[in-house]
């Protein structure tokens, strides 16, 4: 049975509809296209177009405003009182994820809306060219790496603790679940040589990924240096089931940001598939990491 739908996904289907909804409405003015520009359809109300783009993105919904949402579904068109009240009850529902509260001062800007799209995905495909994709580091593995970038990126421990605790959340909420995510994920060689931490924290980074390989629900994989094609930066692609797949990637900035585009989702999904088939094997992969843990 599949999971019952979080904060996160409540937003993106009210978002969803909302969109479908604007689009598609009927002409305001005789002779004119069908739909509505947002800019229109905010007229008169507390609601900027940033923030009508965003809720139909599923990051915001109407908790300030609600009485905004019956405006703009009157304006549409929406006359079946069943489906105002579902949407009213989805946005009532939509309500941010409480337990990522006290971690959004830590993070950078779109990762609060990245982490509640993670806990909703029905499959994750994950790639990382040069450190241990998230999901897969031991706490000691991340607080090494937290500490090791400290200096430059000017942090303070209080930083690096409360990430660190938001790391192993989230791979308990995306692992523990119920139905497990089923999760995918292609590790550049790099990301296993390069040392992160002492020996023992890299030793015990080995035989978690090795553990977790062995489960029903992972997929991983090992990109050796010597194969053909590799993507030069790291990204992930969440199937959410019935609302649109989305693509993750990291600016230079270490902003997060996510796209539903069916023409990025299906390009980084190109690119995972073709490091797929070059990529070691289930137990190629696992030989690899032992012998990497034997060292």
């Amino acid at each position: 049975m599949a999971a019952k739908r979080g904060a996160t996904g409540r937003r993106l289907e009210l978002g969803l509809q909302l969109k479908q909804l604007r689009e598609n409405c009927p002409p305001i003015e005789e002779g004119r296209a069908r739909g509505m520009t947002r800019r229109a359809a905010i007229r008169g109300l507390k609601l900027s177009e940033a923030s009508l783009a965003r809720i139909e993105n599923g990051e915001l919904n109407f908790r300030r405003n609600p009485g905004d949402l019956r405006t703009l579904l009157k304006r549409y068109g929406v006359t079946d009182e069943s489906l105002v009240e579902q949407l009213v009850e989805l946005n009532r529902e939509g309500v941010n994820d409480e337990w990522l509260t006290q971690y959004r001062s830590v993070m950078p800007t779109g990762m609060p809306h990245y982490v509640g799209l993670e806990a909703e995905a029905r499959l994750i495909s994950g790639y990382h060219p040069t450190v241990v994709y998230g999901l897969l580091q031991t706490e000691a593995y991340a607080r090494a790496l937290f500490e090791v970038q400290r200096a430059v990126e000017d942090t303070t421990s209080e930083f690096i603790k409360r990430n660190v605790e938001l790391r192993m959340e989230r791979k308990r909420r995306v692992f523990e679940r119920e139905d497990p995510i089923r999760t995918r994920v292609i590790l550049g060689e790099a990301a296993l040589r390069i040392p992160v931490g002492d020996d023992d924290v890299m030793r015990d980074q080995y035989l978690e990924i090795i553990k977790l390989a062995r489960e029903d629900q992972f997929s991983i994989q090992v990109l050796p240096f010597r194969s053909g094609y590799r993507s030069s930066n790291d990204f992930t692609i969440l199937d959410l089931g019935e609302l649109p797949a989305r693509v993750q990637t990291d600016n230079a900035w270490g902003a997060v940001s996510t796209s539903d585009k069916p023409r990025e989702v299906d390009r980084f999904t190109r690119r995972f598939n073709a490091m797929v088939g070059v990529a070691l094997g289930l137990e190629e992969t696992i030989d690899f990491l032992e012998e990497l843990a034997r060292r």
